[in-house]
């Protein structure tokens, strides 16, 4: 029961979605604007860098809750943190008022790193934006980030049931970003660093 408890307290933690709202806010879907995702890079895109911050922090923040309050919750429950955090992950990818088409996980992804382990989430953070600047793909960098956070944990001799979280949250991960991945491939994936900001 605990497990399900920390799941469903990630997961509606997860399904709060600030580029959408600030979409709203700002008379359009986001979903309908950039590159249809509803997340801090497409609102970056959309409305420029200021609430493209927002989004992220608010993303960020809201996954380290999600750890932090099931790991409060449930102290002797080892995987109550990490658990809470993949289902905020999860809920943010998949939020049910947006019938299931939500962001697509970095930021949060973050921020349930932030809360775990500080320290491994810096070097994270630290290689994430070295890539993105080399190659001006924030998909890149997330996708550098899911494949070597568990090979970390495998390193330093983290349970089972931890590494299959981080794994299959890993693999849906990589799935969101198929498109990036063929738009990189075909050189028409939308960069974080435009000539100009761009508004639609």
């Amino acid at each position: 029961m605990n497990y399900v408890i920390c799941i469903l307290i990630g997961y509606l933690l997860g399904t709060f979605n600030p580029a959408y709202l600030i979409g709203r806010y700002n008379g359009f879907d986001i979903r309908e604007k950039g590159t249809h995702n509803p997340g801090a890079s497409n609102v970056k895109i959309t409305l420029g860098w200021k609430y493209g911050i927002i989004t992220g922090v608010v993303d960020i923040i809201k996954a380290s809750i999600a750890v932090l309050f099931c790991r409060y919750l449930f102290p002797d429950l080892e995987v109550a943190g990490i658990l809470g955090g993949a289902a905020c992950v999860f809920g943010h990818m998949y939020p049910f008022y947006l019938k299931f088409k939500g962001g697509k996980g970095y930021a949060s992804y973050t921020g349930m790193m932030l809360a775990i382990d500080w320290k491994i989430a810096l070097l994270m953070i630290i290689i994430g934006i070295l890539i993105t600047v080399i190659t001006n793909y924030i998909a890149l960098a997330t996708i550098t980030t899911v494949i070597y956070y568990p090979i970390r944990f495998w390193y330093l001799n983290a349970s089972t049931l931890t590494l299959v979280i981080l794994c299959i949250l890993g693999i849906i991960i990589i799935y969101k970003h198929r498109i990036n991945i063929v738009n990189i491939l075909n050189g028409k994936e939308i960069g974080l660093r435009p000539s100009a900001k761009k508004k639609e």
